[in-house]
């Protein structure tokens, strides 16, 4: 669903009620940074496999009379590895329809959250609204209701093992009609506790999440049920502040997230790769310029695995495609720092002045352990095989987790500022990737640049979206020995949410993706 308009500001997310949210606070005078919170905290209600108060994040931060931040409030690991023989923590089997994964669950799952932080902090650095007021929608959200819609319902029906796994997860997302499954699409989906918590929080601040009650109760519950996380977890966890990593493309400023995050660097690095190439030229869609995309991501794949950078120079790319500076960063940043790719939902926002804040947001897929009388369930991001490549419970500690999430702003040379990311686990960069080359190479705007059919290639296997020339498309997949062609837009290749304030027309336009039930409004 797209929108435009000329006055206000412009949001899109992966829920109408989230992107109604922002908007009703955008309306009360708030700015981009406001809307943001608002949307963020409903999102937890709405969205809530993909975001949580128990989870963490990143937002891009670009204020219109200040230098542009980005907000790391991510999941830390644990002071203390537990006891693998002694520890709640077990696997659960998700049904995608096409595959099925198997995901790591229970209170030894849990990393310390950040989310918390990040909505109060942001909010006292940036916001012009009392914190309290800004969640007020999300608080009519929980108590309230709302109807689940068919792709949340879909996703819980996927992770349908983990939600239904305790019986304080299957009281809140359990169906009132039928005890022995989770809510259905068209049912309406209540969390009075969380209401209560998030209106405790906004009043008495986040001590009470890190310092008071709810870090005392989670250190109890962990060292009686088998958990990790202790007071000292909470009480030491920092939201860190860094320096976006910036890049420039076809004289557009780009900033996005940097390292120990990979997902930015990435998209970086594909870019760089792509700027020596007369892609309008090839034209979207073309079998050349597929090809060509195909093997950037290749590339980019290569340089994903540290140990193998140096493999992408006999492939005849320059030096200069990367600046020893940045192959520094990227091998000092990210080195050492797990790394999760988990499920997330992302946020845009940009205000008539010129303010854009861009989100992303992951839960992992939960742990099943709600935090007591919150309606907050806890992640389960140290269930994850990639993180714990020489077996489980053997993570660094007290290391803050690395992540594909890759928040972004652009800033155009006119003075235009878009604000985009997206969610989809490894897909989440090249996502992002082919939205920019739309907008910058191709000139779409951004309803057709976030709708245009895209492709992934990854581990030597190729996906390709139905919308591409029907002939060019099977041409194109006829050159790769595993190669899947998908029959509509899908899930699977991100959700790409993007807002854009034009210059000096103050025209706003913003369009959420429809593979992930993107929504979108303009004020």
């Amino acid at each position: 669903m797209t929108a435009a308009g000329k006055i206000g500001g412009a949001v899109a997310a992966g829920h109408p009620e989230t992107v109604a949210a922002a908007r009703v606070v955008l309306e009360d005078g708030g700015n981009a940074f406001d809307a943001a919170m608002a949307a963020m905290a409903a999102a937890c209600v709405t969205e809530p496999v993909l975001s949580s108060l128990g989870g963490g994040g990143f937002m891009l931060a670009r204020p219109v009379d200040g230098a542009p931040v980005l907000y790391d409030f991510f999941v830390q690991t644990p002071l203390t590895r537990p006891d693998a023989d002694n520890c709640d923590f077990f696997p659960i089997l998700c049904d995608f329809g096409t595959a099925q994964q198997e995901f790591h669950i229970g209170m030894a799952s849990m990393a310390t959250p950040g989310a918390v932080r990040g909505l109060f902090e942001i909010a006292r650095d940036l916001g012009r609204m009392p914190l309290a007021r800004v969640v007020e929608p999300a608080l009519h959200l929980a108590r309230d209701g709302f109807e689940m819609n068919r792709l949340q319902a879909y996703i819980f029906n996927v992770v349908g093992g983990i939600y239904m796994s305790t019986e304080a997860s299957r009281a809140i997302f359990g169906s009132k009609k039928e005890p022995d499954r989770l809510i259905g699409g068209g049912e309406r989906m209540q969390n009075p506790d969380f209401a209560d918590a998030l209106e405790t929080l906004s009043i008495e601040g986040e001590d009470l999440f890190y310092r008071g009650e709810m870090a005392a109760q989670v250190d109890l519950d962990c060292r009686t049920g088998g958990g990790t996380l202790s007071r000292a977890d909470f009480e030491n966890y920092q939201l860190v502040k860094r320096k976006p990593l910036e890049k420039w493309y076809r004289g557009t400023r780009i900033l996005t997230n940097p390292p120990p995050s990979n997902g930015g660097i990435l998209i970086a690095f594909a870019l760089s790769l792509m700027e020596e190439i007369a892609v309008r030229d090839l034209g979207f869609g073309s079998k050349d310029y597929l090809e060509i995309l195909a093997e950037i991501m290749a590339l980019t794949n290569e340089a994903r695995i540290e140990s193998r950078l140096h493999e992408v120079e006999p492939r005849e790319v320059h030096d200069a495609i990367f600046s020893p500076d940045l192959l520094a960063r990227y091998r000092e940043g990210i080195l050492g720092h797990p790394v999760a790719r988990r499920g997330a939902t992302h946020i845009s926002v940009v205000d008539s002045e010129g303010n854009a804040a861009a989100m992303t947001l992951s839960n992992g897929e939960g742990c099943g352990y709600i935090l007591p009388g919150t309606g907050i369930m806890l992640n389960n991001m140290l269930g994850e095989e990639d993180i714990n490549p020489h077996g489980f419970h053997r993570w660094p500690t007290d290391r803050r987790m690395s992540s594909m999430m890759a928040p972004t702003v652009l800033e155009q040379k006119e003075g235009s500022v878009t604000a985009l990311g997206s969610g989809g686990s490894n897909r989440i960069r090249t996502a992002i990737l082919q939205v920019m080359i739309n907008l910058f190479d191709f000139g779409m705007n951004v309803e057709d640049a976030v709708y245009a059919p895209r492709i992934h290639f990854e581990g030597g296997r190729l996906n390709v979206e139905k919308g591409f020339d029907e002939d060019i498309r099977r041409a194109f997949a006829a050159g790769f020995d595993d190669a899947k062609l998908w029959e509509e837009l899908n899930l699977f290749f991100g959700g790409v949410h993007a807002v854009r304030l034009e210059t000096p027309s103050g025209r706003l336009t913003g369009a959420g993706d429809p593979r992930r039930g993107g929504n979108a409004a303009v004020l």
